[in-house]
């Protein structure tokens, strides 16, 4: 069913300064009443805020970079010293595992521009398509894990320099599995799941490494099979990291977001004074930022000011009260005796 809609269509946009796109309808009574509203707007503050958290982003890939790198080198040392191929081949693929991390620089970056005409909201899309890059990743390192452990079985080959072997294992492991740790604690915290997808990649690669420690150790006490065996093992733990980080990408692609996130947006508008019911609300994030529209209903006596004045509370009130929300669009409406709602808030989960 249809409601008036003069009681405002409002945008509260944290990202590009003052341009709100309020929707204040073409009467003079609309423009008038707006223009005596109160408005409070911290856009300044707002912008800081998305830019900080995209800097944040683009340092941890920095840094989780130079880990890698490191982690390769210190193989690399290994190699040398012990004349290994198959560590050779082992670090070559650290080497390119750590370049993997440049996409999502780059998707860091270009997520930072500005909205166009075409791209309306903006770029932020570029940091979930290169978690299907990272995806990618992990798909072939668990191919690749998977494809040498059943050749070993298949075709046994003695395994030389077993305490160099060790050695590289052990630093690939701790390495991979400290930017892991890093990769996925600043992923979290600034809500990106590319960069936490980014971080069970590497610990794919630090499960990989750990493989050829417990191996060399297996066949060091006399078993030959423990390095296919092990790496049989670690080609399931992959896949299962695999399974969850395609899940959370899917999700964003298809703009799920977490349940708790609207229990706390509902439970934030449900507390405003002079909101009657939330009809609907609706997010999703859009790579680190999560985006918000909401329809509430409100006591059809209210005045245009009024109603006005309390879909920027809602919209203040959602920003405040949902971690990583930086837009919020909030519709007023005056509740109607009896009406039917044709667009109900979802209730599935």
């Amino acid at each position: 069913m249809s409601h008036a809609t003069d009681h405002g269509d409002h945008r509260h946009d944290h990202d590009h300064g003052h341009d709100h796109g309020h929707d204040h309808g073409d009467s003079l009574w609309s423009r008038l009443a707006h223009a005596v509203t109160p408005h409070s707007h911290d856009a300044a503050e707002s912008v800081d805020a998305a830019l900080e958290t995209s800097a944040r982003g683009i340092r941890a890939v920095k840094i989780s970079l130079v880990g890698l790198l490191v982690t390769a080198v210190l193989q690399l040392a290994v190699v040398v010293v012990s004349g290994s191929v198959a560590l050779l081949a082992d670090t070559i693929h650290n080497f390119s595992d750590a370049l993997t991390a440049v996409p999502l620089w780059t998707a860091f970056v270009i997520g930072r521009r500005l909205p166009t005409r075409r791209y309306t909201y903006g770029f932020g899309r570029a940091e979930d398509l290169a978690g299907l890059f990272v995806i990618a990743m992990i798909a072939v390192s668990a191919a690749v894990a998977g494809y040498e452990a059943l050749t070993r079985l298949v075709h046994p080959a003695p395994v030389q320099h077993l305490g160099w072997v060790a050695v590289a294992g052990f630093v690939g492991f701790v390495g991979n599995e400290l930017v892991a740790i890093y990769r996925i604690r600043e992923g979290r915290a600034i809500g990106s799941a590319a960069l936490v997808a980014d971080g069970h990649h590497a610990r794919t690669d630090g499960l990989t490494s750990l493989a050829v420690l417990i191996g060399a150790g297996g066949v060091a006490l006399g078993w030959p099979l423990a390095d296919p065996v092990v790496g049989l093992v670690i080609t399931v733990a992959i896949l299962l990291v695999l399974r969850t980080t395609a899940r959370d990408i899917f999700r964003r692609l298809m703009d799920g977001v977490e349940p708790e996130l609207l229990d706390q947006g509902e439970a934030a508008l449900s507390s405003l004074p002079g909101v009657t019911e939330v009809h609907r609300l609706r997010m999703r994030w859009i790579g680190h930022a999560l985006h918000a529209d909401a329809e509430i209903e409100i006591d059809p006596a209210t005045s245009l000011t009024e109603a006005h004045e309390l879909a920027h509370r809602a919209e203040r009130a959602l920003v405040a009260g949902v971690p990583r929300l930086t837009v919020a669009v909030v519709h007023a409406c005056p509740r109607v005796p009896g009406a039917v709602r044709e667009a109900a808030q979802p209730s599935a989960r």
